[in-house]
């Protein structure tokens, strides 16, 4: 169904601004009418790559202040129509102000929000959108658009720290890599007519054949190379967004050393932290167990949760039929089976998620120190390659001179 973008006047005569989806121009028409909008302009929108890069701006710390607005809108007594009309006037964000609109209109025509708000899944992810029905279903949307929010902020501060500990590693690859590419294809082949003659005679060292070869190559084909690389970095990247491709690298990801218990620990703990939020606001545990499962972030560890789900269908506890997966750590799994015990599962889950949090940081600091000797090893390593293939030669012929 085509998008088609209008822009109309309300009964106060305020101009308001919209995409509605629509089979024709006149149902646009048809549907401004039933919300009491009078169209001044709709035109269908032209969808482009510029566009739907463009859809993907808004970052996750807007989304995140902008639902906690209409949760606090909403607290205060305000409709939900009124409250997205609010939002979408006050937004500086142009394409939030479109969604918006949007969300606004398909709650207009009888849609819930997380249906509504499913149209557009390049701004909303899976976990907000799961969050947001199960607080439609039960009856806590405020709490649940909060708790989203939050959500949101805890991932946009992880990234950000990531960001932040792996810029200097980049930095060092980036700048390593650059100065290794230049001395190969631009510095080398001065010396190609120099050791012509040695390898004529063929007492060139192995070494230094092989630097020549990779200049010349690189010189001639860099480009081939450069595009061939683009073209399966591309490749390797729908791959990975497929359910095989995902499956495997989420159950390969978690075996890397150093690397593996980063993915599991952070995926244990929004696994940890949802249920317990779901449960605190009274989803059913096979409820709370399918929404936090798909939020894990980790193909393996939601199948492994649902596979859980299934035997708590027919009696079983929580921690009996988790920790038959091997995912979750031993210690989380005795926490878990005492506050089941206890009946403060909700509570427990909410520390056990700040606990890992915590460790993850840890982690994360022991990585990067990991990773910059190691950079800083390869990429000397390499600038060493181009300097001994380069003076071998000419310590062979300062030895035969003399």
């Amino acid at each position: 169904m085509p998008d088609f973008a209008y822009t109309a006047r309300t009964m106060t005569g305020q101009d308001v601004k919209g995409l509605i989806s629509a089979d024709s121009r006149n149902d646009v028409m048809a549907l401004l009418n039933q919300r009491s909008l009078f169209p001044m302009n709709v035109a269908p929108v032209k969808k482009s790559a510029m566009t739907l890069r463009w859809n993907r701006a808004i970052s996750a710390e807007i989304l995140a202040a902008t639902l906690t607005q209409l949760s606090d809108l909403l607290t205060n007594g305000v409709p939900l129509l009124q409250a997205l009309d609010l939002l979408a006037q006050q937004s500086t964000h142009d394409r939030l102000k479109e969604v918006l609109a949007d969300v606004r209109g398909r709650v207009a025509e009888g849609k819930q929000l997380h249906e509504a708000m499913g149209v557009h899944r390049d701004v909303f992810s899976e976990l907000t959108l799961s969050i947001i029905r199960a607080g439609t279903e039960g009856a806590f949307l405020e709490a649940a658009l909060q708790q989203t929010a939050e959500f949101l902020e805890r991932q946009e501060e992880l990234r950000a720290k990531i960001r932040g500990a792996m810029a200097y590693p980049a930095f060092l690859a980036v700048a390593g890599s650059t100065v290794t590419l230049v001395l190969i294809v631009f510095f080398v082949p001065k010396f190609s007519d120099l050791f012509a003659q040695l390898e004529r005679e063929g007492t060139l060292p192995g070494a230094t054949v092989v630097l020549l070869w990779l200049s010349d190559f690189l010189g001639r084909f860099g480009w081939l190379v450069a595009l061939a690389a683009f073209g399966a970095f591309a490749a390797a990247k729908r791959w990975a967004a497929s359910v095989a491709g995902r499956q495997l690298l989420d159950g390969v990801k978690t075996k890397v050393p150093v690397f593996g218990p980063i993915v599991l620990n952070s995926a244990v703990s929004r696994f940890c932290r949802i249920l317990g939020t779901l449960l605190r606001n009274g989803v059913p545990v096979l409820k709370a167990l399918e929404i936090s499962s798909d939020s894990a972030g980790n193909v393996v560890l939601g199948q492994a949760i649902r596979q859980s789900a299934e035997n708590i269908s027919s009696g079983e506890t929580l921690s009996s039929p988790l920790s038959k997966c091997g995912l979750i750590p031993p210690g989380i799994m005795a926490m878990i089976s005492i506050a089941e015990e206890a009946n403060n599962l909700e509570r427990v889950l909410g520390n056990i998620a700040d606990g890992i949090d915590k460790k993850v940081a840890r982690q994360l600091d022991t990585m990067v120190r990991l990773i910059e000797p190691a950079l800083l090893m390869v990429m000397g390593s390499a600038v060493l390659f181009v300097i001994v293939a380069l003076l071998l030669p000419v310590f062979e012929m300062s030895t035969s001179m003399s």
